[in-house]
């Protein structure tokens, strides 16, 4: 069973896009409320104060998310409730009445679950185990036991354990003197240690361990990056909202055969697959673990191993969903966790995934709006776009730029003519004797290996 909350007197201030996405995916008449949508600010408009404007839309297309989330961790989904109001309870988050509502159809439909679209408070928590006849568990609970699922290699299932312990950590509830270790002798009678501190002890105890065996497996990723930094070949890493088609638009890239899934979080653990790009140039090319709205910060540093491959990429594609209505605001969420990992500052190429599910005259608006310069409209499903894509990284590559020369080369160094065809495009070739005259656009570092053979204009 699934239960929705929405505070109204929290609701965020939108951007000017996403307001402008979101009035346009409002279907239908709306009616006037006047309530707290008036608060918002002067960036408020009539149109927002409209019910669906703002509130509703944001709010259903959160709790369909949640949908998503939970039928991804398996859940069959027996009722759905929701309630609106001003501010949390302290004790419960949801009011009173709300909470007998709950009970009574938790009781009603067998339901063994009872999943919160909001991260519990330990109290919270406390409370509502107590109360209601089955299992609690709250959002980041949830994101927790997806990530379980789909951590397939050891770094992948350490990082899942330790944000499970440190999400636990808070959480437990000891039972007193009833479970104390009593001592004996002098100085030692009455309360001995609860059993609450002796979870704790062993939890601080485990998380230690798993940062430790994290630390060695970073070590050795490490010397795996150093052995493939020492050859010149930079690493492009896909970030974006988790769904928008990241790992379909890998496998048309690379073929590598990766899951594809609707699911979300289909892909936890990264992979590197190597691309050659229209120049000639070889790249790594990452995938990466999708993100979401209200990521906790402590996955995100659990998952900062992860990663990694973020921070050291050379470039980012950013992938966005463009058939969805609520792309504007995961662009936002996408760049407020870059923010996190202190990368906004490398070079970012957007993309706009699934151009396959636009009318036409939205395809389009995005091809216009390519050759001014706005993101690369692809489908990785139908493999549209792609060629436009390769050529948008090789432009925005700064490390080993692409260089044009001449050269001069004789026809026994076939070696060296071999190397510039395989790795630089050719653009002019004629021979004169036994001279061979060419035109090579290429990296610089293969440019300047032969620059004895360049021709001096």
């Amino acid at each position: 069973m699934l239960v929705a909350v929405e505070f109204t007197g929290q609701r965020r201030r939108l951007t000017a896009a996403a307001r402008l996405a979101r009035d346009a995916a409002a279907v239908g008449p709306v009616a006037d409320e006047e309530s707290s949508y008036a608060n918002e600010g002067p960036s408020a408009t009539e149109g927002e104060i409209k019910r669906g404007a703002v509130g509703d839309l944001d709010f259903d297309a959160s709790l369909a998310e949640f949908k998503e989330l939970a039928q991804s961790a398996g859940a069959q989904i027996a009722a759905t409730l929701v309630q609106r109001r001003a501010k949390p309870d302290a004790a419960t988050l949801v009011g009173q009445g709300k909470l007998d509502e709950i009970v009574g159809v938790a009781a009603s439909t067998g339901a063994s679950v009872v999943l919160f679209d909001h991260d519990l408070t330990p109290s919270q928590l406390r409370n509502l185990d107590a109360k209601l006849p089955c299992r609690v568990i709250d959002r980041t609970q949830l994101i927790l036991d997806i990530f379980a699922r789909h951590a397939r290699t050891r770094e992948g299932q350490l990082q899942v354990e330790l944000a499970q312990l440190e999400y636990q950590l808070p959480r437990l509830a000891g039972r007193g003197k009833a479970m104390s270790q009593l001592g004996g002798g002098i100085g030692t009678r009455g309360p001995g240690e609860t059993q609450l501190e002796t979870d704790r002890r062993k939890i601080n105890l485990r998380i230690d361990h798993v940062k430790e065996q994290l630390e060695s497996v970073r070590q050795i990723r490490r010397q795996q990056r150093q052995r493939r930094e020492s050859v010149p070949v930079p690493v492009v890493a896909l970030v974006g909202y988790t769904n928008a088609g990241k790992s379909t638009l890998f496998n048309a890239l690379t073929e590598a055969g990766v899951l594809e899934s609707s699911k979300m979080f289909a892909t936890l653990d990264p992979k590197l697959k190597q691309l050659q790009l229209p120049s000639r140039r070889k790249i790594l090319l990452s995938d990466t673990v999708g993100f979401i709205r209200n990521l906790p910060h402590t996955l995100v540093n659990s998952f900062r191993a992860t990663l990694e491959e973020v921070e050291r990429a050379e470039a980012l594609l950013h992938v966005r969903d463009a058939s969805s209505a609520m792309v504007d605001e995961q662009k936002v969420q996408v760049e407020k966790v870059l923010g996190e990992l202190d990368v906004k500052g490398k070079p970012v190429i957007e993309v706009m995934n699934k151009i396959d599910l636009l009318p036409p005259e939205e395809r389009a608006r995005l091809a216009g709006g390519q050759q001014r310069g706005g993101p690369v409209a692809v489908s990785g499903l139908m493999k549209m776009g792609l060629n436009e894509l390769l050529a948008a990284i090789d432009e925005a590559l700064l490390v080993d730029p692409l260089v044009e020369a001449s050269f001069r080369v004789p026809q026994s160094e076939g070696a060296l003519l071999a190397a510039l065809e395989a790795g630089a495009v050719v653009r002019e070739k004629s021979f004169e004797g036994n001279l061979v005259f060419l035109t090579a656009r290429g990296p610089a570092s293969l440019i300047d290996r032969y620059r004895r053979f360049r021709e001096k204009n």
